[in-house]
């Protein structure tokens, strides 16, 4: 289950990102927005992060404006991994030495053609299970 949360700047993006996972045969909950209306993306990025936190979903995708607030507020909850990917390079790196499990996108920053490919590297791409990047990733929940 792969959840989903957006704020105004990323809700056309995310219809189209809702509508490729269905296409796909893949299962996601909506955490919102619901419009293009203006809103407030940290309710969307704590909603989702908590629901892969608890283990409710898998991953998560979220998308604002820039990808950046959104990312930024994901990152606060222990265990998430959140990156803020615009290229596919970037989006399978991150899977494969981050273990990232919930992907930024920023709505006014990379198209639908280019978003869903970066869905598709960051949903396909599993962790590379290196020791040096479990040790590496062991370390960023250290205080």
């Amino acid at each position: 289950m792969i959840a989903l949360g957006c704020d105004h700047g990323g809700f056309e993006l995310m219809q189209e990102v809702k509508k490729h996972l269905k296409e796909r045969g893949l299962e996601f909950k909506d955490f919102g927005t619901d419009s293009t209306a203006s809103c407030d993306y940290p309710v969307y990025a704590k909603a989702v992060a908590k629901a892969v936190q608890s283990g409710e979903c898998e991953k998560g995708i979220l998308i604002c404006g820039t990808g950046i607030g959104i990312s930024i507020t994901a990152n606060k909850f222990k265990g998430i991994r959140c990156a803020l990917c615009h290229d596919c390079f970037s989006a399978e790196a991150t899977r494969l030495h981050n273990d990232a499990n919930v992907l930024a996108m920023g709505g006014r920053v990379v198209g639908p053609g280019l978003a869903l490919k970066i869905v598709d590297t960051f949903l396909d791409t599993p962790f590379s299970e290196e020791e040096r990047h479990k040790r590496r990733i062991a370390m960023i929940d250290e205080k």
